[in-house]
């Protein structure tokens, strides 16, 4: 099995510029840019196509351990390496829940079995593990990831001393999920008092509010200003919240912000259509809130765009809104669905590799990957702008997408991880497993 190639006649998409050119791949490191390649490397004519480097995703839910009938770290990967996203960052929020060293050190042990694609693990918090997470090893945990909003198990934290005790002693990013409780159970209980069981899905983005949202995350700037923590705010979905943050270079920040792919491509009109398929927390909102997010990526107000990639089955989905559970599989149709803004101008293709690779992989300290540079590892995604994604192609253990009936008009032709081919035209590859992401911490 071979990991040395010759990427020809690529339209090389890197650190703000287009060029035409070829990556030279040996060893699993890019070698080269534009250099002739040594006897019996393979040749892939990417016939203009965009070479890419690969989506680093800071925020997936590959439900393994405990939820295993929704997703894999097997499944999930791959659909990850199927839409061009070749290292992720997985939540805490499986069974058990990953609060505990040894619950982490599982998780590693899973991922190098199993994973296709690159991988770290966040430290989850809770009412009382802080002595925990001061102990933490930072080689093997991302970030700490904190519910400061609505969850499962025992991850919501919201005590007092808790939280002033992670804002003040962690060393790690401070990952933070920002919805407050009360307002969203408030806002619950009107609805139900109005609709009774049959809460139409439109009142999503009114029961997670924009309230319940600024609250929680004007809370953990506050916290974090104090305390001159390393925060990154998750998922955000309003225009009220991007006051939080400023625009600018994401070196000179301590503060940080996340938006995820479907936030900026679903508004809330598309709840009649489609239902408990863009149930989320925190909520898809308003035609305004989501002009104002993209708005906030192309002022580099917002640094990084991820998928918050959360499978569920077909089967608990078709449930009342009260059941059906929040979550939306996304990592494959990810890049793509970022691409079709792209085609409407409404991003730019540089400002999409900067918030899905360059940011994250600067913001977390990710070791030589992120960058099409010569010695980095050749995490690649070759993408042809002129082909429509097939829907059907799902590689996602619960078998379907949000994006059904909508045309994409990009695809992923191939993605290479630590310099093997694992997926090409619709079909993944035999290969070794992902690696653990290294960190270059300051």
């Amino acid at each position: 099995m071979t990991n040395s190639f010759l990427v020809a006649n690529a339209r090389i998409v890197n650190e703000g510029t287009i060029s035409e050119g070829d990556v030279l791949i040996e060893n699993g490191r890019i070698s080269g840019i534009n250099l002739s390649a040594p006897a019996g490397v393979e040749t892939i004519d990417a016939a203009g196509a965009w070479l890419l480097p690969g989506m680093i995703d800071d925020q997936v839910h590959f439900r393994e351990p405990g939820f295993e009938h929704k997703g894999t770290i097997r499944t999930e990967s791959a659909a990850a390496v199927a839409g061009g996203i070749t290292s992720y960052m997985e939540m805490p929020n499986c069974n058990p829940l990953t609060v505990t060293h040894d619950a982490l050190a599982d998780k590693h042990t899973r991922a190098r079995k199993h994973s296709v694609a690159n991988f770290a693990f966040y430290f989850g918090a809770t009412n009382d593990n802080l002595e925990s997470i001061k102990t933490v090893d930072p080689a093997l945990a991302c970030g700490v990831k904190v519910f400061m909003g609505a969850s499962t198990g025992n991850m919501l934290v919201d005590n007092e001393a808790t939280l002033e005790g992670i804002f003040a002693s962690t060393p790690l990013i401070i990952a933070t999920h920002c919805e407050d409780t009360p307002t969203i159970l408030a806002n619950e209980q009107k609805a139900l008092e109005k609709y009774g069981e049959d809460i139409p899905f439109a009142e999503h983005p009114l029961i997670r509010s924009e309230e319940a949202c600024y609250k929680s995350s004007s809370l953990a700037v506050e916290l974090a200003t104090r305390h001159g923590s390393r925060l990154h705010i998750l998922h955000l979905t309003t225009a009220k919240e991007m006051v939080l943050f400023t625009p600018g270079d994401l070196a000179e920040k301590r503060i940080t912000a996340e938006v995820c792919v479907h936030h900026l491509f679903f508004n809330d009109g598309w709840y009649p259509e489609k239902g408990a398929a863009i149930k989320c927390n925190p909520a898809i909102k308003t035609v305004a809130d989501q002009e104002a997010l993209i708005a906030a990526v192309n002022e580099d107000r917002i640094d990084v765009i991820a998928t918050d990639h959360a499978p569920h089955t077909l089967e608990e989905k078709a449930g009342k809104y009260m059941q059906a559970p929040a979550g939306l599989p996304l990592a494959q149709h990810a890049l793509v669905s970022l691409l079709e803004l792209t085609r409407k101008n409404i991003l730019t293709i540089e400002k999409v590799v900067e918030k899905t690779s360059h940011a994250p992989a600067r913001l977390f300290g990710v070791q030589d990957r992120g960058f099409i540079r010569e010695g980095y590892f050749a995490d690649l995604v070759l993408i042809d702008p002129d082909q429509i994604a097939d829907p059907l192609e799902i590689y996602s253990k619960c078998g379907w997408n949000p994006f059904a009936g909508i045309d994409l008009h990009a695809r992923v032709v191939a993605t290479w991880v630590n310099g093997y081919l694992r997926y090409r035209d619709g079909q993944l590859l035999d290969g070794p497993t992902g690696l653990a992401l290294e960190f270059n911490r300051q």
